[in-house]
């Protein structure tokens, strides 16, 4: 049974592998374009045009569009394409899954206090998957300079020699951790044998000149990042809707990375040398979180509807727990220079790292919508939001500065246009929707701009409808197989396809 045990926030290093990174906060901050089928069909330009349950996560006053009591739910096809592309050696892989993204009730009253202004009034709960995290990326290429030892050496340098070996795994620090690594698996070894030593060099030998390290890496993630809405609405004359969502957020993320490195080195020589390394983490974060949404729609005229809507971040409290696993082979390994045997060396603490929990504050948004409609035949809509990803901040701040200044420094505000249409042909309903969303970073380049297209179709048969809706998005972003040392990325080129039923029944 693996041992666990839980460590002082203040020891956590930021690595690609925990979600105390920028990487991870950007995960966690943005979501996808989840719910029903309507919704995903027009793109998810629902923030003036309401009357559906995923239209009140864009705008809490779309539930007094709804003419009646209804619940409804949503099954969804995830398929993701992970193109890679690693010092031009090019990979794919890609994950494929089913869910209930989606699941509701909306509830409408008429006032009947025919003296009141207070016209409606709407009480509605909504699930919604706010994003899915399955996904399956590989990555291989030849790597002529770097190495993962620079990885191990980058958190052995200036620690103690005596620290580790004077100590068990689970009494050390993280970033003497990362170095009991390393030099339990003779990747790195120390300039000096005296317990002072605080200097490391490498065991990992320069390769031929045709091709010095080559590196594989595969991370399989699963898990959802999904919340549940509390909306309460009411409308004020025949012109204003106003409505407020308070929404608890569930997230539960699981990820396997495997990293492999070989290289052509020399024989062994002088001292441990070291040709084959795999290097495993695992890693589980789980917790909740908090946000709220405010709304209005305006109708200046019967076809005409202007919505403004702002939400909350996201305060979320979260953990994360490890388990790490190092394999090297080489010759020398753990013996003497005259007995240079090739063989090889597991270095497993088999132990999960429990860390403290800490606070992630995704940022907030807000989103402004137009919508006309053209009577019962259709409509047409857009919306356009602003999130600004600098505002993304890890607490508590003092523990978290050295990376809340990289997000700051790294990340801008974003915007997003979804546009979509409609149109009925007696009870048949056609869709269409575009979508288009800026980088969150100031390069544009580490995560790239998102393009999507949607189509779909509805049936009514009058009590119960029935959508179907199928969405194509594309993105391109830079893939680190870790923060610091081996900071070489592959280029990933991700494709999502979804396709989403909902049934709805009228009460």
């Amino acid at each position: 049974m693996k041992k666990i045990f839980a460590i002082a926030l203040a020891s956590i290093a930021i690595t690609s592998i925990q979600a105390q990174d920028i990487n991870d906060a950007m995960r966690f901050s943005q979501t996808d374009l989840n719910g029903t089928a309507r919704f995903r069909a027009m793109g998810g330009a629902f923030g003036a045009v309401g009357g559906d349950f995923s239209s009140l996560n864009v705008n809490p006053a779309g539930s007094l569009i709804f003419a009646n009591n209804q619940v409804g739910f949503t099954l969804a096809n995830y398929n993701t394409n992970n193109d890679s592309n690693y010092f031009g050696i090019k990979t794919s892989d890609s994950n494929n899954s089913f869910a209930i993204n989606q699941a509701g009730a909306v509830f409408v009253f008429n006032n009947e206090d025919i003296r009141s202004d207070w016209r409606k009034f709407a009480f509605s709960l909504n699930y919604e998957n706010a994003r899915n995290l399955d996904n399956s990326i590989f990555s291989a290429g030849t790597n002529l300079n770097n190495s993962v030892d620079n990885y191990f050496l980058s958190y052995a340098n200036g620690v103690e020699l005596g620290v580790l070996n004077n100590y068990y795994f689970d009494e050390l620090y993280y970033n003497e951790q990362q170095a009991y690594l390393g030099y339990n698996s003779y990747i790195i070894d120390p300039s000096s044998n005296i317990d002072t030593n605080t200097a490391y060099y490498t065991n990992i030998a320069p390769g031929t000149t045709d091709g010095n390290y080559y590196q594989e890496n595969r991370i399989h993630s699963t898990g959802y990042n999904s919340k549940v809405a509390f909306n309460f609405a009411g409308q004020y004359t025949d012109k204003w809707l106003f409505g407020l969502n308070l929404n608890s957020h569930f997230l539960d993320y699981r990820q396997t990375s495997n990293f492999y490195e070989s290289n052509s080195n020399p024989k062994y020589t002088t001292g441990s040398t070291v040709d084959v390394i795999r290097f495993s983490n695992d890693l589980y974060t789980y917790g909740s979180g908090f946000s709220f949404q405010l709304g209005t729609i305006f109708k200046p005229a019967k076809e005409v509807r202007l919505g403004l809507a702002y939400e909350s971040p996201t305060w979320y409290r979260l953990t994360d727990e490890l388990s790490q696993r190092v394999t090297t082979s080489g010759y020398g390994l753990n013996s003497t220079q005259n007995n240079a045997i090739y063989s090889t060396v597991v270095t497993d603490p088999n132990t999960t790292m429990i860390f403290v929990p800490y606070k992630l504050q995704s940022p907030g948004k807000w989103t402004g919508s137009f919508a006309y409609i053209f009577g019962k035949r259709g409509l047409l809509s857009v919306d356009l939001t602003s999130k600004n990803y600098g505002t993304t901040t890890y607490r508590p701040k003092g523990d978290f500065s050295t990376t809340n200044t990289i997000m700051a420094n790294n990340l801008t505000t974003a915007t997003e246009v979804r546009l979509g249409g409609e149109y009925k042909i007696k009870k048949i309903s056609l869709r269409g929707g575009y979508r288009y969303e800026q980088s969150p970073y100031k390069n544009g380049t580490t995560i790239g701009a998102l393009t999507g297209y949607s189509g779909g179709l509805g049936y009514n048969f009058g009590s119960t409808k029935l959508d179907l809706a199928y969405a194509y998005a594309k993105r391109d972003y830079d893939q680190q197989f870790f923060s610091q040392g081996l900071t070489d990325a592959a280029r990933i080129k991700s494709v999502n396809n979804t396709v989403n039923l909902t049934l709805l029944f009228e009460l």
